[in-house]
């Protein structure tokens, strides 16, 4: 994680894939009044459709000048094609790793194989200028925009945030927060294997005092 630097705060968050995960992630990002910008692999034109019609206010850049504005990058490209992303490009930013690894339904990635790892340690340690924090990837998108709550609703929803350095996880739960969930700090990216299919939170709608339990029903049993 050598380069990397953790902002106090953030302002400016690029978002990069625009399947369904992505322009949702940017949608909501946007309404908490953070400055957005996403991105593919392609032209910023082929998005303009797309963020005209689905997050209106998002801008639509290239990669390389979406992610150097940003002081946080939100990784939600289809994962089986993250082994051909270019790690100079996130070098020395604050990473959400917003992906999941799921082979039956998305096929085989090898370096995703190991089951000793979490699949976030993977991404951490191939993007090695990079600070990865595991987060966003375990609500179904069709439900982040409708689950958003105040804080201090007692109907509010957790949301997993699992890194490393816990002054990036600390600034990743700020964002959380502002977006409308509770964050649930896990303390290191191997324990967000929680957060991943399989994982006792994964898929689930929690409040947070719903989410704890989980975490301690599953490390009792495991």
């Amino acid at each position: 994680m050598s380069g990397s630097v953790i902002p106090s705060s953030v302002r400016r968050i690029a978002v990069l894939g625009a399947g369904h995960v992505g322009p949702v992630i940017a949608r909501i990002a946007l309404d908490a009044g953070f400055e957005v910008a996403i991105a593919t692999s392609g032209s910023p034109d082929n998005l303009e459709l797309i963020t005209q019609v689905v997050m209106p206010g998002v801008d639509a850049r290239w990669a390389a000048d979406a992610v150097r504005t940003a002081d946080l990058v939100v990784l939600s490209i289809p994962l089986h094609r993250f082994p051909a992303l270019d790690p100079a490009l996130l070098a020395g930013k604050l990473v959400v790793d917003a992906m999941n690894y799921w082979a039956p339904a998305d096929g085989v990635v090898a370096i995703f194989q190991d089951q000793r790892l979490s699949s976030s340690e993977v991404v951490q340690g191939r993007l090695t200028q990079s600070t990865v924090i595991k987060s966003l990837n375990q609500i179904a998108y069709q439900y982040l925009d409708d689950g958003r709550r105040p804080a201090g609703s007692l109907d509010r929803h957790a949301i997993g945030v699992a890194g490393d350095d816990s002054d990036a996880a600390n600034v990743v739960g700020d964002v959380i927060d502002r977006i409308g969930y509770d964050p649930v700090l896990l303390g290191s990216l191997k324990a967000g294997r929680i957060l991943q299919p399989g994982g006792p939170v994964f898929g689930a709608v929690f409040t947070r005092s719903e989410f704890e339990r989980a975490m301690h029903t599953a490390a009792v049993q495991s």
